[in-house]
């Protein structure tokens, strides 16, 4: 297979036993078996969510500040994670950010209802959840960085009380699950699979030139959005003797 040009990586300037593990690869690399999915995506859900729980369930000092063993909302970042690998949400910057807005969204939400007497805080905490969700979900979409479970962090920062009382703490916790939930991915989807696609976006494919012969070659900068239906019409109605034909004479 072709390399998918290294020199323009800016993983490719580090060694290649730490490149690897950060989802880089020199050449595209086949697709993998169905047992492998199903081997690394268990194993690296299992993994990656007890390592969540023996952080934040047996370290006195999270047990000490009231933070929940877990959020459920990983849960939900485990099947983008370790299965749905290369979906765009699944990569890093809509788990690490998505998350952390979502958490951040809902924090200043729930402040701001503080400031009523608790009795109608109380009232109000469908708003509250519905508001902060709606807006986390506003922020991640200006912002590119739609992660759907990240949707659940904000809910549940707002209507779960003890998620709720954790208040600005809450943010460090979210950054270190994400960070855990990232590193313990990129362990066990890097064995024979392939995580992250990208990191920041996804790469923009070059723009192959028209050709001649195929009616492209006299299209004007303005009208190029029409050059797919003449190749289209043209090439229908050839047959691969034909193509082979008149790449031998030089016409193709």
């Amino acid at each position: 297979m072709p390399p998918t040009h290294p020199d323009r990586h800016i993983l490719a300037r580090i060694p290649p036993w730490i490149s690897h593990w950060l989802g880089y690869r020199p050449h595209h690399p086949p697709p993998e078996p169905p047992y492998a999915i199903y081997l690394w995506s268990f194993i690296g859900a299992f993994c990656g969510l007890s390592a969540l729980q023996a952080i934040f369930g047996q370290i006195s000092y999270f047990i000490d500040r009231g933070v929940p063993p877990i959020l459920a909302s990983y849960g939900a970042s485990a099947v983008l994670c370790y299965s749905a690998i290369q979906a765009p949400l699944a990569q890093p910057r809509a788990l690490v950010v998505g998350h952390f807005i979502s958490a951040v969204s809902a924090v200043c939400i729930v402040k701001l209802f503080s400031l009523l007497p608790p009795s109608k805080f109380q009232s109000l905490e469908w708003l509250i959840g519905s508001l902060s969700t709606a807006i986390a979900i506003v922020i991640m979409q200006a912002t590119k960085t739609t992660h759907p479970p990240a949707g659940a962090t904000a809910l549940l920062a707002a209507v779960d009380k003890d998620v709720r009382d954790m208040g600005w703490y809450l943010l460090p916790v979210i950054l270190l699950s994400s960070v855990v939930m990232l590193v313990t991915a990129l362990l066990f989807n890097n064995v024979q699979r392939r995580f992250p696609v990208f990191w920041v976006g996804p790469a923009v494919p070059p723009v192959a030139e028209a050709s001649e012969a195929l009616g492209g070659g006299d299209v004007d900068s303005g009208e190029k959005e029409d050059v797919p239906r003449v190749v289209g019409s043209r090439s229908s109605s050839m047959t691969l003797g034909h193509v082979a034909e008149e790449r031998d004479r030089g016409e193709v």
